[in-house]
């Protein structure tokens, strides 16, 4: 009956693919929020850099989490 026993170190493979599509949304919207930002800033310098800032903590939340989905071991 071990198969119907969860492993405590491997995760199903749609929980991976929810965790990959994720990471590439938060990659590619904070990238785009940083460059609306950056354009944003020539006429409102406050909602520009706070685009630019908000965009880049996203950004770096995605490539954080490629980290993480490197370390995670996928279950059958």
């Amino acid at each position: 009956m071990a198969f119907f026993k969860p492993s405590s170190e491997t995760i199903s493979n749609k929980s991976v693919a929810r965790l990959e599509a994720l990471i590439w949304v938060l990659i590619y919207g904070g990238l785009l929020g940083l460059v609306l930002g950056l354009s944003i800033g020539r006429t409102d310098e406050a909602w520009g850099w706070s685009l630019v800032v908000g965009g880049a903590v996203v950004a770096g939340l995605g490539f954080l989490l490629i980290y993480v989905r490197s370390r995670i071991k996928v279950g059958p």
